[in-house]
Parts: C-alpha cells; sequence; structure tokens
C-alpha cells in the first residue's frame, strides 16, 4: 500500500516536535516497516526544506536532513493537472486539496496527518499517526 505523508508529520519527526513526535515516527516506522511505499509531495520536500533551513540556520544541515528523508520516502510529483483539479475540490485549503489530488492520482490508501479536520471533505482517506498504528 502507499500512504501519502503530511508536511505536518513530517516536521513532526524531523523538528521533534511535541507532544506530536511519537506517534509521528512511530506511525512512519511502522509503515516502512509493514513495507507500505511512504510517499511525500515533491512541493512538501520544497516546503519541509525551507522550514528546516530557517529553523536550523543552515542551508547544509536543511539538505543533510532532505536527503536522510529521501532515504526513507519517494517523492510523489505534482503535476499542472492536479492543481486545477485542486481547485475544483470542496476543500478550504488549496496545499490539502493538491495533497488529496496527489494521493488519489498515486492510489495512495491513505492520508498520514495530524490535521484529519482539514482533510473532512477529500477524496481520499485521511488518517491519524496514532490511529494508523492502532491498525
Amino acid at each position: 500500500m502507499r500512504i501519502l505523508i503530511d508536511t505536518n508529520v513530517i516536521l513532526d519527526i524531523l523538528q521533534k516536535r511535541e507532544p506530536f513526535f511519537i506517534d509521528s515516527y512511530q506511525a512512519l516506522r511502522k509503515a516502512i516497516e509493514n513495507d507500505n511505499e511512504c510517499l511525500i509531495s515533491v512541493s512538501a520536500a520544497t516546503d519541509i526544506f525551507y522550514i528546516l533551513r530557517k529553523s536550523l540556520g543552515s542551508m547544509q544541515q536543511a539538505k543533510e536532513q532532505i536527503e536522510r528523508l529521501a532515504q526513507l520516502v519517494s517523492f510523489a510529483d505534482v503535476q499542472g493537472m492536479d492543481i486545477h483539479t485542486a481547485l475544483t475540490r470542496a476543500m478550504p485549503d488549496f496545499e490539502n486539496a493538491v495533497v488529496d489530488v496527489v494521493a488519489e492520482r498515486n492510489e495512495a490508501g491513505y492520508i498520514l496527518t495530524r490535521n484529519i479536520k482539514d482533510f473532512a471533505d477529500s477524496t481520499m482517506p485521511a488518517i491519524l499517526p496514532a490511529d494508523f498504528l492502532n491498525k
């Protein structure tokens, strides 16, 4: 199964953000250990890099974090049609609509996110890290 990992879960792990770190880390670990293909969108990768560079104060450290991340996940491209489709979604947040479209096109079983309410109108099922751990 493929699982699209939302930006907030990746940042919880990389920045060890409490109280979210443990559930996010264990959910990603479980997904990998169970041979699920973990995806993040390429647009999420650029957002993650930007946030890491600002928080770490180092471009090199941010690059190293992205390189380590790339060993664990695959990058799902965002196509022009994804943007057009996301604009038609009944989701209030455009970025989340893009995540939903990319997850759908890549036939992901879930979107792993901490922001379930943001995906209430998504076409793909969203799941919290803690709930994924209990599956």
